[in-house]
């Protein structure tokens, strides 16, 4: 579509991870529910708190582009979170649960990551330097959130890879 500029981009991308970031925040209490691990159903309730700070962010950054915060269907976000509900269903109660909830987890945080570093690329580039500031601190936030998981991951698997060998 001619006429179309990084600017469009921005909002558009902006909206799409408004959605997403809201999305997450609306299913995190259900993967906490569902998981069985103390430690895991920690992480996804510290994540949901910082979720709601990294919502008050984009609303900034909303406010510093001059545009009104609304969402967009992310359909990625979309399709990740059905496929930890898949897991939810088809897992609950065994011990690959938790590892199938972690790398749900992961797939969120990887998306976060990618949406983020790009936006912070283009506020640059835009000259929204305080933008810039807020999408970094989201974009470490989720690189934080990220390697916890990873380290939580070895003993999830293992301990769902020991429960699989006892039954």
């Amino acid at each position: 579509m001619a006429g179309k500029a990084l600017e469009d981009l921005f909002h558009d991308m902006l909206k799409d991870v408004y959605y997403a970031e809201k999305k997450i925040a609306k299913t995190l209490p259900k993967m906490a529910r569902g998981a069985q691990s103390a430690e895991l159903k920690a992480a996804f309730e510290k994540h949901r708190e910082e979720t709601e700070g990294q919502i008050e962010r984009l609303q900034q950054v909303f406010e510093i582009f001059g545009k009104r915060a609304t969402g967009k269907t992310c359909a990625a976000i979309e399709g990740i979170i059905e496929e930890g509900e898949e897991v939810l269903e088809a897992f609950k109660g065994s011990p690959a649960v938790d590892a199938g909830l972690l790398a749900t987890a992961q797939a969120v945080e990887h998306y976060e990551m990618a949406r983020y570093g790009t936006l912070k690329t283009w506020a640059g580039l835009l000259g929204l330097d305080e933008a810039v500031k807020l999408l970094d601190e989201t974009l470490k936030q989720e690189e934080k959130t990220d390697a916890d998981l990873t380290k939580l991951s070895k003993a999830v698997n293992a301990t769902a890879m020991d429960k699989a060998k006892a039954a």
